[in-house]
């Protein structure tokens, strides 16, 4: 029955992004929001959803390293299985704005969780590494000012000053209803995957941390997966590529920064190794841009990025 519900709770994580998704573009577009903030906000935390209920449940039932490893885990999983899956389906274009700002952003994340987690070090009086609630703050500060940049650039874009897309036939009230049905289906299935990941790590020995790595950040990366192969298949590669690294954001600066507010975060030592996967993943994408200088992730990129990807497992695995 374990089994059953944790599958049910992956079902429900993904659905409940989805509709989540549609009822929030829906009930946006009817107040006139333009399509560029939909996408940059409503769509990366839609998708995000999953890791944030997952973080939340995880961190009030004191499991961290599940927390923690189901964050790291999506985003090796958001650069190198997603975008290398996305690529050799088809070529992806990035835009300046991605290369100059938000993928360096991303980055920048990376390192200051690293910096805060690994803040202690200094500090004789304090046992142990940990995300302590004051570094909650600080990481959620600097997404605060993520949000400013991604509503600067939207003030810029003469574009997102206007919906380029007629208002949903729908009424007002099965919107609404689909938000609801969605952030229930998240709260559920967030629940259920977390019972079950708990329930495998029991079984065969293996540490919460381990399974957040692997089994439930592989689950809750699916949103992004189907999101960015469906805009990279209707040439929407902005969307694919912006997707990937925004959640990447979403989840160290809100996700985190939200989990440790809640509880402060004991963070393993090992877990280092994995976040610095996590900052080469986004030196990788440079370098993959950097190549012929071609502004473009092409195929043959995308399948070295799986290859990276089947590497990590492996060693993930080997490590216990």
């Amino acid at each position: 029955m374990i089994y059953l519900l944790t599958l049910l709770g992956f079902a429900l994580l993904i659905k409940g992004a989805d509709w989540l998704v549609d009822g929030s573009i829906a009930v946006a577009s009817r107040l006139g929001v333009s399509h560029l903030i939909i996408g940059l906000t409503i769509v990366s935390m839609g998708t995000s959803m999953p890791e944030l209920i997952i973080g939340v449940i995880a961190s009030v039932e004191g499991r961290s390293g599940l927390a923690i490893g189901n964050v790291l885990g999506s985003n090796i999983a958001n650069v190198l299985l997603i975008l290398g899956v996305t690529a050799v389906v088809c070529d992806l274009p990035v835009r300046r704005n991605t290369i100059l700002s938000e993928v360096p952003f991303s980055l920048a994340a990376a390192l200051l969780v690293g910096f805060l987690a690994n803040s202690s070090l200094w500090y004789e009086q304090e046992k142990g590494l940990h995300i302590s609630r004051g570094d909650g703050v600080i990481i959620l500060f600097f997404f605060i000012l993520f949000m400013a940049y991604v509503l600067t650039i939207a003030r810029e874009d003469k574009k997102s000053r206007e919906t380029d897309a007629a208002v949903p036939a729908t009424d007002m009230r099965k919107d609404i209803l689909l938000i609801v049905a969605g952030a229930g289906g998240l709260f559920l299935g967030g629940k259920f995957v977390v019972d079950g990941a708990v329930h495998l790590a029991k079984l065969f020995g293996l540490s919460e941390t381990f399974i957040g790595l692997t089994v439930v950040a592989l689950g809750t990366s699916l949103p992004e997966l189907v999101t960015s192969i469906s805009a990279a298949l209707k040439k929407n590669t902005d969307i694919a590529v912006g997707n990937a690294v925004g959640s990447n954001i979403f989840n160290l600066l809100w996700i985190l920064g939200i989990n440790a507010l809640i509880c402060p975060l004991p963070f393993d030592v090992a877990s280092n190794m994995d976040l610095l996967v996590v900052i080469a993943s986004s030196c990788l994408i440079l370098l993959a841009l950097m190549i012929g200088r071609r502004m473009t992730i092409k195929k043959v990129e995308g399948i070295v990025f799986l290859l990276a990807y089947a590497a990590y497992l492996y060693f993930v695995v080997e490590r216990g």
